[in-house]
């Protein structure tokens, strides 16, 4: 394995805004929304909920919580699991002011699961044990220097974590903890957002998550503060509703969210999080979830998410669900009454619910299914990073299932992956993407892994340039990372299929590139790039990335996994045949790692296409 060169880290060591804002102009029909916003002083005085809790948790929401605790079983399993985590964090010691490369985010996300289920088992429960631990975990985050405002993220978690506590129980808290949490909340999260003689805080204009996480939980720590700093307080949340269109726009039209399924799990919670602080204190959220495509991003997150439960993890997305995203889904279904997002079997035996635990229990006690709606067979979602999925007939873990994306590779968290495709049969993933690293070893060695520059180190890695992705290369060079690779042609029926436009990433290279994939059964998909060449065109190379057996034959191979298999048949042209290129280990001591990671290549010299147009077309066959 080899280690980036350490003349590409020195020349691009230099410290950006983690993930920065890419133009969006090119994208037809996304015309940013505007928020109510009359936030003043006098509008907080007026409409500020009075007395505790409001955020949130409001003494209406208490009763009916309670009320439904009475009597329904799915709730009280659910009141169970909350219980267990409660009574876990009893026997830990609070944690440490402890830095992770140049993040406090796993300690500001533990100390807010830590405040958050404490607080919410001890309204419930009223156990002097819990609200003794509540006071050592307050004075002990305020203890802390700082809440890292260097990384806001650290900030925001912290923050709301912070603000619920001083909020559900602060009554019962000795004076002296509820005074120093809220100087903390000012001192330590609202007036370094302001940074006021220095640069300012990218993110808060920004369009990515870190717009909804920094806001949503200085929205928290405004409206724990308001009556002892309302100006303060004023300023800051009418700073939010000004500048949370900015990651709200990414939703529109169809609610795909850009930086993929993960990191719509963690934008959108506290987009949601936002919509309920503001409604629970102010009565009304301003407009938030009535976004152009807001509340579509639910059906998003169920469309790449495949039969088998995987994600189809594009962008810097993991591959996994986690509980956190059923407890997300858990809102959809509570405001919609939709059961198509309401996730029973997870609350039937709840696990992984991390720092939104008590959270989740007050979205899972406001749904009521009023209506069961149904995934659509075909789906497209447009948008900077557009998606279009074909699922079989049957949702069942064996179900076909076909997952494609355009898009562009220059937007927050972006991959050079236009084109790129998920592959499942059988229960098994034929064609997979490598998904998301660890940011922690790129941290300790200065990786500039928020430079997307076309020159930028972050496309050397597997998971981020278009080497480590199933697509079309060619000449072994980086797609251009501003070129843009929309979807087209899609349509439904007996034979569904999308087109990929990706003749914007190949400047120079190709005259033309279109990539289609048609679903031609239940058990078959092809996959067909057509293409112009130009003078520079040298060699032309189809990708499919896999964790299979692979054992090539004359015009293509065959795949197995298990008990498995799947056959790659190379339709046009006649004489090609299939290359293994083995990735475990993978290039870079710092890539990722992935168990029988191999890339499928098929190579096409262009002196072997003629009158400058071609075509390669691949079938897999269950």
């Amino acid at each position: 394995m080899n280690l980036l060169p350490r003349s590409i880290l020195l020349a691009c060591a230099l410290w950006l805004p983690p993930f920065s804002v890419a133009a969006r102009d090119d994208i037809p029909g996304k015309t940013p929304p505007k928020l109510d916003n009359p936030i003043s002083v006098a509008y907080l005085r007026e409409n500020l909920a009075k007395g505790s809790p409001r955020l949130i948790l409001t003494p209406a929401i208490e009763r009916d919580l309670k009320a439904r605790l009475a009597n329904d079983p799915l709730l009280q399993a659910y009141h169970r699991h909350l219980q267990a985590e409660a009574r876990a964090i009893l026997g830990s010691s609070p944690p440490a002011r402890e830095l992770r490369g140049f993040r406090l985010l796993p300690v500001s996300r533990e100390i807010l699961r830590r405040l958050s289920t404490l607080a919410m088992a001890y309204r419930l429960e009223q156990q002097p044990e819990l609200l003794k631990r509540i006071d050592a975990e307050l004075l002990n985050a305020c203890a802390f220097e700082d809440w890292n405002p260097r990384h806001f993220l650290d900030v925001g978690e912290m923050a709301l974590g912070v603000a619920l506590a001083v909020d559900w129980v602060g009554d019962e808290l000795p004076r002296a903890t509820v005074d120093r949490a809220r100087n903390a909340l000012i001192e330590k999260a609202i007036s370094p957002s302001y940074n006021e003689g220095g640069k300012p805080m990218f993110w808060i204009d920004a369009t990515s998550n870190w717009n909804a996480v920094c806001h949503g939980g200085l929205i928290a720590a405004s409206l724990a503060v308001a009556e002892i700093d309302p100006e303060l307080a004023a300023r800051t949340v009418a700073r939010a509703l000004e500048n949370l269109p900015g990651s709200l726009h990414e939703y529109a039209p169809d609610g795909v969210y850009p930086e993929g399924p993960y990191y719509w799990e963690y934008g959108t919670t506290y987009t949601v999080i936002g919509a309920d602080l503001l409604d629970s204190a102010l009565g009304r959220d301003f407009g938030i979830t009535a976004s152009p495509g807001f509340m579509e991003g639910a059906r998003f997150r169920l469309q790449v998410t495949s039969p088998t439960g995987d994600f189809f993890n594009f962008a810097d997305s993991s591959d996994r669900p986690t509980g956190s995203g059923s407890l997300l889904l858990a809102w959809f279904a509570a405001k919609t009454g939709d059961a198509l997002y309401f996730d029973r079997a997870f609350f039937e035996n709840p696990s992984q619910t991390g720092r939104f635990t008590a959270l989740g229990l007050l979205w899972l006690a406001r749904y009521t299914e009023k209506k069961s709606g149904a995934l659509p067979r075909e789906w497209l979602g447009k948008g900077p990073n557009p998606v279009a999925v074909f699922r079989g007939k049957e949702e069942q873990p064996r179900a076909f299932y076909l997952a494609v994306k355009g898009g562009r590779a220059d937007i927050s968290h972006g991959n050079m992956d236009a084109g790129s495709f998920v592959f499942d049969l059988d229960g098994v993933r034929w064609s997979l993407d490598p998904g998301n690293q660890s940011y922690f070893p790129l941290d300790q060695i200065g990786f500039p892994l928020s430079n997307r520059s076309q020159d930028g180190a972050r496309w050397s890695l597997l998971t981020k340039g278009n080497h480590g992705h199933g697509n079309l290369s060619v000449n072994g060079a980086r797609f251009l990372a501003t070129g843009y690779a929309p979807l087209l042609g899609f349509r439904t029926g007996a034979r569904p299929e999308v087109s990929v436009d990706m003749s914007e990433i190949y400047p120079g290279l190709l005259a033309a590139c279109t990539r289609r994939f048609v679903k031609e059964s239940e058990r078959s998909v092809l996959v067909e790039d057509s293409f112009e060449t130009t003078d520079a065109t040298r060699v032309l190379t189809w990708a499919m990335m896999t964790t299979a057996e692979v054992t090539p034959f004359e015009g293509g191979a065959i795949l197995r996994q298990g008990d498995k298999e799947l056959k790659l048949t190379i339709l046009e042209p006649a004489g090609l045949a299939v290359s293994v290129i083995p990735l475990d280990p993978p290039p870079l001591e710092i890539d990722k790692t992935i168990k029988n990671l191999k890339r499928i290549e098929i190579h096409l010299p262009a002196r072997d296409v003629t009158v400058r147009k071609g075509i390669i077309s691949v079938r897999l066959s269950g």
